[in-house]
């Protein structure tokens, strides 16, 4: 069963910033002093796949410090909620351009009802935060031996005979 997040304003965002692109090739002398507009709202990609045993989520949250992250499950449902901030050791009137999105971020997923949720853990290594959901040992698949038919066996005894 395959996992999505439908963004219904994602494609205004992408609108938006080619817009904000064409402007700013066409007019390179206008700059954004107040700093709030160049903070732009993000949300970071996820990668969501299903193995035999666990179902995994991976996020890219480079320049996120893990510190700055906070994973729930609450009622069937993982969230994952943090902050990327703008590095100070540059004052932001010296930026010339600000392409990065800054600033909080939330995202929040519907789990399904086979995932053991006192054994999630997470890992987070060079921007990557990994979530494993191992599944519950009841919904794991099985393989069924084939037996031979009772019958079968029978018949084979009678004409032995």
């Amino acid at each position: 069963m395959a996992i999505t997040k439908w963004d219904p304003f994602r494609d205004l965002t992408v609108l938006r910033d080619r817009m904000n692109r064409l402007f700013e090739d066409a007019f390179p002398s206008l700059r954004l002093e107040d700093a709030e507009l160049m903070q732009a709202t993000w949300s970071p990609a996820v990668d969501i796949y299903e193995t035999e045993n666990e179902l995994v989520l991976t996020a890219e949250l480079p320049g996120v410090n893990e510190k700055d992250v906070e994973i729930k499950v609450e009622d069937n449902t993982l969230s994952i909620k943090g902050e990327r901030t703008l590095e100070k050791e540059t004052k932001e009137e010296n930026y010339h351009r600000i392409e990065r999105a800054y600033g909080a971020f939330y995202r929040s997923f519907t789990l399904p009802n086979y995932i053991d949720y006192d054994n999630i853990h997470a890992e987070f290594e060079n921007g990557l935060l990994r979530i494993h959901m191992p599944k519950k040992p009841e919904v794991k698949p099985k393989k069924v031996k084939i037996l031979k038919p009772a019958s079968e066996g029978k018949s084979e005894e009678k004409s032995s005979k």
